[in-house]
């Protein structure tokens, strides 16, 4: 469970140095999350998709006939709303099971006006961090971790990819859109991510970054538990 509404707002810290922290940035079809979940198990820790958490804000947006553009009401609906994220990558949001709309067409039409709403993500990175504490580290995966949520994170990685590689990979999953049009949505929602105003999308100053564009899964996962070996761990 990612907390009750605001509570995480108790842990002030952003502090990971003393923490087994690894945080995971990049942007869309990077490998991020599968890359996040294998690291995870092989370090025998939790792991969190925080992009799932601003969908589920979208996905309670959505719900309540709230235009994503007014930015109180939507920051409200942050605050107040239900989170659960498990391990298997079940979403609940106000007790219902969003695992399967979170994904959705709609959804990702309207999450990039949501992230990019400061009260929202001030919100979110406070329920990241106090997740992350009461677990005493973790794998986090998204696009300000290493820069926002745990600057101090003990390892900091951004995976990168060549924008037909990520359009392969998304088209792959999204079998209702064409290649085109993926590649459309996937620059469109760069360009969202990397301009906005609030925690833009960027390395992390110390960040290693990783092209994946020709790795195996498995190799990138062995390149940074070899990293993290490095850091002393």
């Amino acid at each position: 469970m990612v907390g009750a509404p605001s509570a995480a707002s108790t842990v002030p810290d952003v502090d990971g140095s003393a923490l087994l922290v690894v945080a995971i940035d990049g942007p869309a079809g990077s490998g991020k999350t599968t890359v996040a979940r294998r690291l995870a198990d092989a370090l025998g820790v939790d792991y969190l998709d925080t992009g799932a958490m601003y969908r589920a804000v979208a996905f309670a947006v959505l719900g309540r006939g709230v235009d994503p553009s007014e930015d109180e009401t939507v920051a409200e609906i942050a605050r107040t709303m239900e989170l659960v994220l498990h391990r298997d990558g079940t979403v609940i949001v106000d007790g219902i099971d969003a695992t399967t709309q979170i994904r959705g067409p709609e959804v990702t039409r309207v999450v990039p006006t949501v992230a990019a709403n400061a009260a929202v993500r001030r919100e979110l990175v406070s329920r990241q961090r106090e997740w992350t504490h009461r677990r005493g580290g973790g794998v986090l995966e998204g696009r300000d971790i290493g820069t926002v949520v745990f600057p101090d994170a003990r390892l900091k990685i951004y995976l990168s990819a060549s924008p037909e590689v990520r359009a392969a990979r998304r088209a792959q999953e999204v079998t209702d859109l064409s290649y085109d049009a993926v590649a459309a949505d996937l620059a469109r929602r760069d360009a969202l991510d990397s301009g906005r105003q609030h925690d833009p999308l960027r390395r992390a100053d110390g960040a290693i970054e990783v092209d994946t564009s020709h790795l195996l899964i498995d190799e990138v996962v062995a390149l940074l538990v070899r990293e993290l070996d490095e850091t002393g761990e």
